[in-house]
């Protein structure tokens, strides 16, 4: 181990998943460079960056803090946390720097906080699609339209090292980073200290998701990371977990389009010629990572947008006749259903069914054969106002209770609901609008301090 290294630890995941503390105070044996979390996805959907909601509970987030500030501060470690709340948007960074500030007066610790804004306004965006600096990020998604850009409430823009890189030249003790690319806040630490940028994104690729590339695989645990001059290790800080060379060369195919090749801001990262070597129990090296930079410097807009409301019934069938012939039914209901609502046009709203053990994942593209005497009916009618789809599905609801097919043995009980009421209002849908590439010719991320 040579005194060049620099080591990041990664605690979980997501911030707020929650990870052993034992495993993370284990990274302070040796120095450590960098704390560095990601707190963001878009795995869950349009939903939080349209409505500004966290992807975990404040009471989560607040505990793993508390780990990391506690130990990082007093250490001046910097810590940086990637994506903010979940989605990255103002109100997602304003709701983590509330959380930091309040830790930091219960533990009477001072810290000086760079926020890293991702935020974009609809005039902004306008005048880049007109200028001709936005395409879609696949051929699938429409261009944007001025229409599109003006329903879309919530822009943000991920984020590559260059701004984290400047708030850590400025001595930030803890960078809360708005939607990031998600190497990115760890990539920041390496380049920082004069590592290879190539070797500092793969590295950061690998941690992002904690002890996921690690057996058996976690985001709920704490991974180490050493960049040297030429190479990166990266070990679990868990006796219980072991990386390899299968499991850490698996984890670099994580979510990724191309087996070799991943695209960022401004970047593309080529892992043609990477080397994984098992160099002792549990710790694997990485060699070879190669970043080149692009000529021009994209990045990623995502934007969400209401588009409808939901309310859903939760409900089980264990009727023999009904479990066999559920599809008809189910669409002999939705006829049922719609004719009762002939005044209301069809284009205001849509029913759903899903039927979970019985190709309620795959659907119609299920191969196996179905072996069950139960299954779980989910039904969802999604409509332009929370009161027409509460309506609609409460007209299905009781349609399907009491739907007489052919052979029923009952008058009745053709579903059973776990829970009273049976209606679940779920509230605004959304979807992604903006989900494109957009040219840029300077840093339009900007820093403020606390």
């Amino acid at each position: 181990m040579s005194s060049n290294d620099i080591r990041i630890v990664s605690p979980c995941g997501i911030l707020g998943y929650g990870f052993p503390e034992e495993s993370f105070n284990r990274a302070f044996e040796n120095e450590v460079h960098g704390i560095v979390v990601d707190a963001g996805s878009t795995d869950a959907g349009p939903h939080k960056l349209g409505a500004g909601v966290a992807i975990v509970s404040r009471r989560a987030t607040k505990k793993d803090l508390d780990i990391l500030i506690k130990n990082g501060v007093p250490r001046k470690i910097p810590i940086i946390i990637g994506s903010a709340g979940g989605a990255g948007a103002r109100p997602h960074v304003q709701w983590t720097i509330d959380i930091i500030q309040e830790i930091l007066t219960e533990r009477n610790l001072t810290a000086k906080l760079a926020i890293i804004w991702a935020d974009f306004s609809q005039e902004s965006i306008i005048q880049a699609n007109e200028a001709g600096k936005i395409k879609p990020l696949t051929p699938n998604i429409p261009a944007l339209t001025e229409k599109t850009i003006r329903e879309t409430d919530s822009i943000v823009a991920q984020m590559g090292h260059e701004p984290i890189l400047e708030a850590l030249e400025n001595n930030a003790d803890i960078i809360v980073c708005g939607r990031a690319y998600d190497p990115s806040p760890f990539a920041a630490i390496g380049i920082y200290h004069g590592k290879d940028s190539g070797l500092s994104y793969h590295l950061g690729k690998i941690l992002e998701c904690g002890a996921l590339c690690a057996e058996p695989g976690t985001t709920k645990d704490c991974i180490l990371g050493t960049l040297t001059d030429d190479s990166f290790t990266v070990q679990s800080l868990n006796p219980a977990r072991k990386c390899s060379p299968i499991s850490v060369s698996a984890h670099t195919f994580y979510e990724k389009e191309h087996p070799f090749i991943l695209y960022g801001p401004g970047l593309t990262l080529d892992l043609s010629q990477c080397e994984f070597t098992q160099v002792s129990d549990g710790v694997v090296e990485v060699k070879n990572s190669k970043l080149v930079k692009n000529e021009k410097y994209l990045i990623k807009l995502e934007g969400a947008r209401k588009v409808a409301y939901r309310t859903f019934v939760i409900a089980g069938v264990r009727d023999p006749i009904l479990v066999q012939n559920i599809e008809e039914i189910e669409n002999l209901v939705t006829e049922q259903v719609k004719h009762y609502y002939e005044d209301i046009p069809s284009e205001d709203y849509s029913i759903h069914f899903y039927n979970y053990g019985k190709n309620g994942v795959l659907g119609t593209r299920e191969t196996a054969a179905f072996q069950g005497h139960e299954i779980g009916v989910m039904f969802e009618v999604v409509a332009k106002t929370q009161e027409l789809a509460s309506s609609i599905c409460a007209s299905v609801r009781s349609t399907f209770l009491h739907y007489g097919y052919e052979a029923r043995k009952s008058t009745a009980g053709n579903l059973a609901f776990p829970f009273a009421p049976s209606d679940v209002e779920f509230g605004p849908v959304y979807e992604f609008s903006i989900y494109h590439l957009m040219e840029i010719d300077e840093n339009p991320f900007m820093i403020e301090y606390l």
